[in-house]
């Protein structure tokens, strides 16, 4: 561990957000839409759910934004947690 935002931010500013834990996501896991779309909506219900991030358990080439995969929900482990968010 070390202290907050002592390595350089991701692409948006923020600080801290790769490589910990993968991060729980409300979102049910489905293939995205065919061609681009920006911020796509997944399916309505599923049997997984989201996991973005990567962990401390990853290679580096996970622990990033984008990087997006399933898991069964209640799945618990060490390299699995969630981030808390706040809107104004």
């Amino acid at each position: 561990t070390h202290p907050v935002a002592q390595k350089k931010p991701n692409e948006w500013g923020l600080y801290d957000m790769h490589g910990n834990v993968w991060e729980w996501c409300q979102d049910w896991f489905g293939d995205y839409p065919s061609g681009h779309v920006a911020d796509p909506d997944g399916p309505s219900s599923g049997s997984f759910r989201v996991r973005r991030g990567g962990s401390w358990f990853s290679y580096a080439g996970v622990c990033r934004s984008a990087s997006r995969h399933d898991g069964t929900p209640g799945g618990r482990g060490g390299h699995l947690g969630f981030r808390l968010a706040r809107t104004p």
